[in-house]
């Protein structure tokens, strides 16, 4: 299968079969069907896209009920340090985070279940990514946590002087005080 599971109940590495030859490569990105073989039901509904400098580090990032996303996650250019915390009330891995290089060339992809914030560094010189979510934006839902909260102790592989970060991401409240209503249903 192309799945592999993680230490994170829910938390899934999407590894495409890749077919090459003297042109070049092809992948199914996504399939509805090899999702459903793997007892993934989702209904994707809106992609997004984003393209950054080396440096840059967005997130923390997640959506509230009812407009929770779960996310499919893949570079398109370049490398990206990709990070989920589990902040679902009751799980085992419950304020700790895990962090998988994505990139162009690996092709893999991490399938980011409700109940995750979502954020991600960039390590080339610059990096498009794109995913895929199974809810639409919702700005009133929108809830996050402060990229270097010292409780989740991220390395996000940038040196402090080269990090680039939004003022909306640099306001973000600390692990302990972020909006949460998530609770794990292991």
């Amino acid at each position: 299968m192309p799945f592999k599971t993680t230490d994170f109940p829910d938390l899934l590495i999407f590894e495409p079969a890749v077919y090459k030859d003297s042109r070049g490569w092809f992948f199914e990105s996504y399939s509805e069907l090899t999702f459903q073989k793997q007892g993934l039901d989702l209904r994707f509904v809106q992609d997004n896209q984003s393209f950054s400098y080396y440096g840059v580090i967005r997130g923390l990032h997640y959506q509230l009920p009812p407009f929770a996303q779960t996310k499919l996650v893949r570079v398109l250019e370049g490398r990206v340090l990709d990070v989920a915390v589990d902040i679902r009330k009751g799980s085992p891995t419950f304020g700790k985070s895990f962090a998988i290089e994505l990139s162009a060339e690996n092709k893999l992809q991490l399938l980011i279940p409700h109940g995750f914030a979502h954020g991600f560094s960039v390590l080339s010189e610059t990096a498009q990514l794109a995913y895929k979510c199974d809810n639409l934006y919702s700005k009133e839902s929108e809830a996050g946590i402060r990229y270097d909260d010292p409780q989740l102790k991220i390395d996000w592989q940038v040196p402090a002087d080269k990090a680039i970060v939004s003022e909306k991401d640099i306001v973000l409240p600390a692990f302990a005080q972020c909006r949460n209503t998530f609770e794990f249903k292991g």
